[in-house]
């Protein structure tokens, strides 16, 4: 086991790796730029180290401050959370160049993973469920009004390099292709200096489901259900439950095990996640993310492990702690993300936090690095906390979480907390009958956003 963890992060994912470092007895090294040198998961690490300005470029994706900061103070390993290099392959690999082990999947999976083309071609040949779509990428208008036809309107057009929704557009029909097809090329290149796309059908009123696996590189991979993370803003997650409300037992079986197999085919270390959209009764892979995902609570409320724990074992070389077996479901939770942004336009609020107050009691949980007097700076992510509850069942968590929502208190700058309120009146979500679109409709109905 290792006996010093590096923390290549910042805020609350940060400091639930140094949680689990201090169950564990290992000693925990906290990076960190000049403006979060107050920062709670730099007060919390056994160490710290300034890693460079404000700026995340100069700071926490410098690869090789982190690397120094290793050297300096002897991490033999190095968390990266989620976000900045987590799915980084040159990142895992210049770690392990210089004798560092990165927690995580290889460098060689990020990278297969990474590219959305060759993440589908790949989970198509692991035996995982696809959206038909073009083969790869789409050079011209002319090829792909010939893959729209074929597959049929609507369809959606992608970024091969994208991600958070950018380099995406939907077309209906031939004349909205064209303009939908130079419009995501655009904005791919503008994005991510790579301009390529591909195809694929566009679903119409889907569920965004993805499974949990777990690899311990050595073959041998289990699944941890699923998480719904339906309910979105421009591509953006702010709420998230398991079990899915529209998943049953049989297939929930069916479509872990269809994933636990195709990554222990390819010895997959650590955690990961493969999303699909879900509509009558089938699954669509989207792709599969290398790292720990935010919404991670809320699987592990509902099988009582430790997620991080676990990967920090598995990147030390040890066996998984449980067996596909040795996972039941109990209960239900939801997490839902408070972000500094003051609605309706979900502007970024940035500011002094006078007063701060967590909520309490039992099957309450709130991951944040959020304490009275402290000023969230204005150069990262809005994420400022992530509430998670569980109960018993549904019903009761939404109860727990209407609760909990009534008992935080983020004093000094506006938060979302308003928009979960009013998402727990709406009877769709009391039932849970809502899919990807639900949301920005809900939103456009009530704000006119």
């Amino acid at each position: 086991m290792f006996s010093k963890i590096l923390i290549a992060n910042r805020g609350e994912i940060a400091l639930r790796v140094i949680r689990a470092c201090r169950e564990m007895g290992i000693t925990s090294v906290a990076v960190h730029s000049t403006a979060d040198s107050d920062a709670m998961h730099v007060r919390m690490a056994d160490e710290s180290v300034c890693i460079g300005p404000a700026s995340s470029s100069e700071s926490y994706l410098k690869k090789a401050a982190i690397i120094s900061a290793c050297e300096i103070s002897g991490a033999e390993a190095v968390h990266p959370g989620y976000g900045f290099l987590s799915e980084n392959e040159g990142f895992a690999q210049a770690l392990a160049d210089h004798g560092i082990t990165f927690i995580g999947p290889t460098a060689e999976h990020i990278r297969v993973m990474g590219d959305k083309i060759t993440a589908k071609e790949t989970a198509k040949a692991l035996g995982i469920p696809v959206v038909p779509g073009s083969d790869g990428g789409v050079p011209d208008y002319e090829t792909a009004i010939g893959v729209a036809e074929a597959i049929g309107f609507p369809v959606i057009i992608k970024a091969t390099a994208g991600g958070g929704g950018r380099g995406m557009k939907v077309a209906r029909n031939p004349a909205e292709l064209e303009i939908a097809f130079r419009t995501a090329r655009s904005e791919a290149k503008a994005a991510f200096g790579n301009d390529e796309v591909y195809i694929e059908k566009y679903l119409q009123k889907p569920r965004h489901i993805e499974i949990q696996v777990f690899g311990d590189g050595k073959g041998q991979a289990v699944h941890l259900g699923e998480r719904d993370c339906s309910l979105q803003r421009r591509h953006q997650k702010v709420f998230e439950e398991a079990p899915g409300p529209a998943i049953d037992p049989e297939l929930r079986a069916k479509i872990g095990k269809v994933c636990a197999d195709a990554v222990a085919q390819i010895n997959y270390i650590g955690a990961g996640t493969i999303e699909f959209l879900y509509e009558d009764g089938e699954f669509y892979f989207i792709e599969m993310n290398t790292r720990l995902q935010v919404e991670h609570p809320v699987t592990e409320a509902i099988f009582g492990v430790d997620l991080v724990r676990e990967q920090i074992r598995v990147a030390a070389g040890l066996p998984l702690s449980f067996t596909q077996d040795d996972l039941v479901i109990n209960g239900h939770a939801i997490e839902v993300r408070i972000n500094a942004e003051r609605l309706p336009n979900f502007a970024p609020c940035p500011g002094r936090v006078n007063v701060y107050h967590a909520p309490g009691g039992l099957g309450v949980r709130m991951d944040s690095a959020l304490y009275s007097g402290y000023s969230i700076p204005p150069y990262y992510d809005s994420l400022i906390g992530k509430l998670i509850v569980h109960g018993r069942d549904r019903a009761e968590a939404l109860a727990r979480l209407d609760r909990a929502l009534a008992e935080l208190i983020v004093d000094g700058v506006d938060t979302t907390v308003p928009l979960f309120h009013a998402l727990l009146e709406n009877p769709d979500i009391r039932s849970g009958d809502y899919n990807i679109h639900w949301l920005e409709k809900w939103l456009e109905a009530t704000f006119g956003k």
